[in-house]
């Protein structure tokens, strides 16, 4: 066997290979490095759906009054409303009627009607004579005297001041003499009537065929008085409750 010859000249590339199958895909690599700069914004999304409502938050604070608005045209009438009541206990009430018993009473002192007409509420007295004022208000007063023999003067007196005064001149036959008036009273206020002159004093009374009367009532009473008496109605009702 010779010795081995000089290595040849390279022979000619040879045809490419069959591809072969896709091979496992690696692992991942450690994430990079932050950039350093923001990437564009992208473009706006489309709107998602309404989500359901949340819970209720709570109520704020009261805003400031605002200005008063133009007075509204004035609406239709209403139905008439049913009738209101007063809760102050007994009625505010006050009259009474009185006549007399004899003929020519004291002068200048009060006249004593001891014959009761009516005397609602017990205001006035036949011990004294006099009327005294229990419930606040406006009064009526009035007389009607039999008048004989003699000339009459009589007036009407209210806590010792004349308020009306009348005199009769009497020429020997029977005659009347009457007045009326209207006073505002308060509580414990007194009203009769008395002989103003000595000596005029003709005040007749027959028990068959005359009388001589001496009346008054209650017109309304003041407003203070019947709602303090609402209130304490009231009070009175609650507290049995």
């Amino acid at each position: 066997m010779g010795r081995m010859g000089s290595s040849g000249k390279d022979g000619l590339d040879g045809r490419d290979g069959v591809r072969g199958e896709k091979g496992d895909r690696g692992e991942s690599g450690s994430p990079g490095k932050r950039g350093k700069k923001s990437g564009v914004k992208g473009r706006k999304g489309v709107f998602g759906k309404v989500g359901p409502p949340g819970l209720r938050g709570l109520q704020g604070a009261s805003g400031l009054m605002g200005q008063r608005g133009a007075k509204g045209e004035l609406g239709d009438r209403g139905a008439q409303g049913a009738s209101g009541g007063c809760n102050c206990g007994s009625p505010a009430r006050s009259a009474f009627s009185v006549a007399m018993t004899k003929s020519y009473p004291k002068e200048q002192r009060p006249i004593h009607f001891s014959r009761i007409l009516l005397n609602e509420g017990n205001h006035y007295n036949t011990s004294t004579g006099k009327f005294v004022c229990v419930i606040p208000g406006v009064y009526y007063f009035s007389y009607d005297i039999t008048v004989a023999t003699r000339h009459l003067a009589i007036g009407l007196v209210h806590n010792g001041q004349y308020k009306i005064r009348t005199l009769d001149s009497n020429s020997g036959n029977h005659d009347v003499a009457s007045g009326s008036t209207i006073l505002q009273l308060q509580n414990s206020d007194q009203v009769w009537l008395q002989i103003y002159n000595t000596g005029q004093n003709g005040l007749f009374f027959d028990p068959f065929w005359t009388d001589s009367t001496f009346t008054g009532f209650l017109i309304y009473a003041d407003q203070d008085y019947l709602n303090e008496a609402e209130r304490k109605a009231n009070a009175k009702e609650e507290k049995s409750l």
